[in-house]
C-alpha cells in the first residue's frame, strides 16, 4: 500500500532543513509531529522524602540538558546555593555548554566526554575521590549505574524527573499510514491513550533495538526499522520503504 501520511512521535524539528521536510516534499507526503511522551519534574517535596542531600556531594554527572534543568530546578525549590567548588561531568561538549544557562561557565570545574557514557567514566578516573550525584529520569539506561558500580565510584542516583505518556486524546479519529516510534515509552503511550488500538494496515516504524523489542512484545507488526547498514537514519529507512511500495 502506498504511503501518504506519517505521524512522527517526536517534537517538530526546529530547523527548516530537516530531512523529514525534504522527505515530505520529495514524496508528496503529509508528515505530522506529535510527542507521545513528556517529561515531568519530581516535586521538591517528594524529592526531600528520598533524604538525598545534594550539598553532601562534590560533583554532579549530567547525561542530558533535561537533567541539568531539573537539577537546578530542585536546588532552587529547596533554596540551596550550589557551591562554586562543585565539579560538573557532562556526557558531551554541548551538554557542558548548556550549563551556562545556570552558572558562570569559565569559573567552574567542568569536564566532558564525546557523547558516550563509557568515555565519561574514563574522564572521571582522575577524580575518584569525589562524591558524585547523578540526576536521572525514572527511565534511564542501565549502563549508567552498571559502569559506575564496575569502577567503584562513590555516587548517588537521584530521580529528579519522570517520563510519562502525553495526552493524545485529540488524535483518536486521525488515521496515519505510518506511525514512527523512538522509544519503548512511545509504544506504552500508544496503548495508554488507545487501549483498543488495532494495527490493521497501519505501518509501524521504529528506531533502535529496544524500541523494536517493545513493538514485538506489544504484538505489533514491525514494518520499518532503523538504524541498519542500508538505512542509518529513520528518514532513510522511510524513504526506502516508500520507494519499494510505490
Amino acid at each position: 500500500m502506498k504511503v501518504k501520511s506519517i505521524l512522527v512521535s517526536q517534537p517538530e524539528p526546529s530547523t527548516a532543513k530537516s530531512p523529514y521536510f525534504e522527505l515530505a516534499e520529495k514524496n508528496n507526503l503529509k508528515i505530522d509531529f506529535r510527542p507521545f511522551i513528556q517529561v515531568e519534574g519530581v516535586p521538591a517535596k517528594e524529592f526531600r522524602q528520598t533524604r538525598i542531600q545534594i550539598l553532601e556531594h562534590t560533583a554532579v554527572i549530567f547525561t542530558s540538558r533535561t537533567a541539568i534543568d531539573h537539577f537546578f530546578r530542585v536546588a532552587q525549590e529547596l533554596r540551596l546555593t550550589v557551591p562554586d567548588s562543585m565539579k560538573y561531568f557532562c556526557i558531551s561538549e554541548s551538554t557542558a555548554f548548556y550549563l551556562q544557562k545556570y552558572i558562570v561557565y569559565r569559573k567552574r570545574k567542568i569536564f566532558y566526554a564525546n557523547g558516550k557514557f563509557a568515555d565519561l567514566i574514563n574522564v572521571m578516573k582522575k577524580h575518584k575521590d569525589e562524591k558524585f550525584l547523578v540526576p536521572l529520569s525514572d527511565i534511564h539506561k542501565q549502563e549508567i549505574p552498571l559502569l559506575l558500580d564496575q569502577e567503584k565510584y562513590n555516587y548517588t542516583k537521584a530521580i529528579l524527573y519522570r517520563t510519562v505518556s502525553a495526552d493524545l486524546s485529540d488524535l483518536a479519529d486521525i488515521k496515519y499510514d505510518v506511525l514512527v516510534f523512538f522509544s519503548p515509552s512511545g509504544i506504552k503511550s500508544l496503548y495508554q491513550n488507545f487501549p483498543d488500538f488495532e494495527q490493521n494496515s497501519t505501518r509501524i516504524a521504529c528506531f533502535g533495538p529496544t524500541t523494536a523489542q517493545a513493538v514485538q512484545e506489544a504484538g505489533l507488526r514491525l514494518d520499518i526499522q532503523a538504524p541498519t547498514a542500508q538505512a542509518p537514519s529513520m528518514t532513510m529507512a522511510l524513504e526506502q520503504y516508500i520507494k519499494k511500495n510505490k
